[in-house]
């Protein structure tokens, strides 16, 4: 399915489902008690429904995690061994990395062409169009 396909089914089916989620976080959050477990969770889900429904305005933002989530598997057995990574900042630079790389792999791409001529040129990239430079539309480029 093209990225546009994907997004007009994404307007057209989501935001109903959405709709139905967020009220029924609310009713469950309105019958719990304030500190319990539930009441929580349901804040916590509330205060990041902008980041849960930013797959509404970008389409080439995949729904399910489940590549990432297992491409990161093996950093998460190694984490002793990278303990010395250098700084805090590492891990989530890593973590971008990685997930280029799984990305490239799981399009049957080689990640070191992508990422040889993505990188070079990412400090002056405009950040309005960082989407072009994902491994999909580098794909479609090249």
């Amino acid at each position: 399915m093209s990225q546009e396909a994907r997004h007009e089914l994404r307007l057209q089916k989501a935001p109903p489902l959405l709709e139905q989620l967020k009220a029924g976080l609310e009713a469950a959050r309105a019958g719990a008690l304030p500190q319990s477990a539930l009441a929580k969770a349901c804040n916590y889900t509330l205060t990041l429904w902008g980041r849960l429904t930013r797959f509404l305005d970008y389409p080439e933002v995949e729904l399910p995690n489940n590549v990432a989530e297992n491409s990161m598997r093996p950093v998460a057995l190694g984490r002793r061994n990278w303990i010395h990574i250098g700084s805090k900042e590492a891990g989530p630079r890593v973590a971008a990395i990685i997930s280029v790389v799984e990305t490239c792999r799981r399009l049957k791409m080689p990640a070191r062409d992508c990422l040889g001529s993505v990188l070079p040129g990412l400090g002056d990239f405009p950040l309005g169009r960082i989407a072009e430079l994902t491994p999909a539309a580098w794909a479609t480029r090249n």
